[in-house]
């Protein structure tokens, strides 16, 4: 088993950043050559998924989760905690904190456009994002 902690500074609601570069560093520097890679996110306002990393489709997506969590909603944690990131808090917890990505022969197993990203939700800007990347096999 191999761990490594990735570390994403954020600017703003909605930024989307490619983990791509940084996981395949990881795999490389596990010298694991089949097994899985585990990404979590440690927030409860960042989302991972996977993604073709390109302006369109990101924009879709950013639009499908203000559809999913809007921002003219009433949100009950907005009333108890006052800091406005209730639709942020929704959205990650639709997309998820998690993703396992395959590995064979020493590289990981996306599609050709498949991207691993995070996904910045918070509504107050300025994050330092915390990714766990947890790589088992052998």
């Amino acid at each position: 088993m191999f761990r490594k902690i990735i570390h994403v500074s954020t600017k703003r609601e909605g930024e989307i950043h490619n983990l791509t570069p940084e996981v395949i560093v990881a795999v490389h520097e596990s010298a694991i050559r089949e097994g899985l890679v585990h990404l979590f996110v440690q927030h409860s306002t960042a989302a991972l998924t996977t993604i073709e990393y390109e302006p369109g489709v990101l924009a879709d997506l950013a639009r499908a989760l203000s559809v999913l969590a809007p921002d003219d909603t009433d949100y009950a944690h907005n009333t108890k905690w006052g800091d406005g990131n209730g639709r942020s808090h929704i959205k990650a917890a639709l997309v998820g904190p998690s993703l396992v990505v395959p590995v064979a022969g020493g590289n990981l197993c996306c599609g050709t456009w498949q991207q691993i990203v995070l996904l910045e939700l918070d509504v107050n800007a300025g994050r330092e994002r915390t990714v766990v990347c947890t790589i088992t096999g052998e």
